[in-house]
């Protein structure tokens, strides 16, 4: 069994959690350099690996009458993953991409975003067993998400064991997920399905990522190197 698949995504949010609890990052420029990355480096897996090998092990289907047109069912589930990721996003108001705003005080887990972000997090880890190298993507991914909740939280002076339940559970969500997949053999008959609908969700998670305008709309020559960079690497797994 290949454990790096299950250690990798866990421990990137619990060093996320460690560091913005001892640490404190001020300078949100770095972690907006790290969510490009991170942004342009699912989506190239996304696109490089995942997309091409669902697309190859999908039924190829040919309506009567129409035999020059190929009729392929996976761009519905690929749109219902975007349109299902929108409104997670509704109620966790786009944590899974950074943003999360607000200077009330907090005195107990917002559980709307608490679910929200764990079933994401959960539904990520789905096509992991198959495709080991979107662990590391995943994990890139959830570390400076994990900073930016953990440190939003202290900020909104939620108490420490509450902010370490959510972190923790956070944490496990994706590691279930790719367990789920490798034992329920519900999901392994669904397996083409539920790729679908994850990659339409990893589509809109990393695109709104790398697409979002810069501060004030201006030209940003980290942020491209960033994507840069992490284009490339992913061309590499």
């Amino acid at each position: 069994m290949n454990y790096n698949i299950y250690i990798f995504p866990l421990l990137s949010v619990i060093i996320g959690y460690i560091f913005a609890t001892f640490f404190a990052p001020k300078s949100k420029k770095n972690l907006k350099l790290l969510l490009a990355f991170s942004g342009a480096f699912l989506l190239s897996l996304t696109v490089m690996h995942l997309l091409p090998e669902i697309y190859h092990n999908e039924e190829i289907v040919v309506e009567p009458g129409h035999e020059g047109h190929i009729h392929s069912k996976i761009g519905i589930f690929i749109m219902i993953g975007i349109v299902f990721q929108i409104i997670l996003e509704y109620f966790s108001k786009g944590a899974e991409h950074g943003h999360v705003h607000g200077h009330q005080k907090i005195s107990h887990i917002p559980w709307l975003l608490f679910f929200s972000l764990c079933l994401h997090a959960l539904l990520e880890g789905l096509p992991i067993n198959k495709h080991p190298h979107l662990a590391y993507g995943i994990a890139i991914h959830h570390f400076p998400i994990a900073i930016i909740l953990t440190t939003f939280f202290k900020n909104a002076q939620l108490n420490a064991k509450a902010i370490l339940f959510f972190m923790i559970a956070f944490a496990f969500m994706t590691p279930i997920g790719t367990f789920m997949a490798d034992n329920l053999n519900f999901i392994t008959h669904y397996y083409t399905q539920l790729s679908g609908i994850v990659i339409g969700i990893l589509f809109h998670i990393s695109s709104t990522i790398i697409f979002e305008s810069s501060e004030g709309h201006k030209f940003n020559l980290a942020k491209l190197l960033a994507i840069g960079l992490g284009i490339v690497l992913a061309s590499f797994m």
